[in-house]
């Protein structure tokens, strides 16, 4: 039960976005611009950035809906089961089968999630020796960061979250392909 009055029956975020609409816009207008707009980075693999943040933050939610994204992103454009592709950066980023560059950038947002002073000249070194330019590094910081402020406002509030991963996986579909400005549900 969520720690405030939200609307029931209204998952992770999407309560807290129905409860204040006046935050909820900036806050689905910067998910939008660093998730879905075009970028250098593919859409999956910024999803699994925000993925891997949510994991390493333990927020359920966010995690799987962002999963889901990043799946339905690698489904449609790779012809990849991205299910288990996900479930592998969760579980080992440097084993997993992406990019070196994906790799390091994800190496990146594991320091911000942390404590962002932990990212080093060398994290960067390593990113750009894998291709990576200052938007993309820029780009992954800033997902870091903004993860950590969803993630806790999601279990901050200690919003309603459907265990059953099959219930995401719609929600994912929608980010994928329409964004963040509207809800899944419209």
């Amino acid at each position: 039960m969520a720690h405030i009055a939200l609307k029931e029956g209204l998952p992770g975020i999407t309560g807290g976005f129905d409860f204040r609409p006046e935050t909820a816009k900036p806050m689905r207008e910067l998910a939008h611009i660093l998730l879905h707009e075009p970028s250098t980075l593919t859409g999956g693999e910024r999803e699994l950035i925000a993925t891997y943040v949510s994991s390493l933050n333990d927020c359920f939610f966010c995690q799987a809906s962002h999963g889901a994204a990043a799946a339905a992103h690698l489904n449609s454009h790779l012809g990849e089961d991205g299910e288990q592709v996900v479930a592998e950066v969760k579980a080992a980023p440097d084993a997993a089968p992406v990019s070196a560059k994906l790799k390091a950038l994800l190496v990146i947002a594991g320091k911000v999630q942390s404590d962002g002073k932990h990212v080093t000249p060398d994290d960067v070194a390593a990113a750009r020796a894998e291709g990576a330019t200052d938007l993309e590094i820029h780009d992954t910081v800033l997902i870091a960061a903004a993860f950590c402020m969803y993630n806790r406002y999601v279990d901050g509030l200690g919003t309603w979250q459907p265990r059953d991963p099959n219930a995401y996986r719609e929600m994912g579909r929608h980010l994928a392909q329409k964004g963040y400005r509207t809800p899944s549900g419209e």
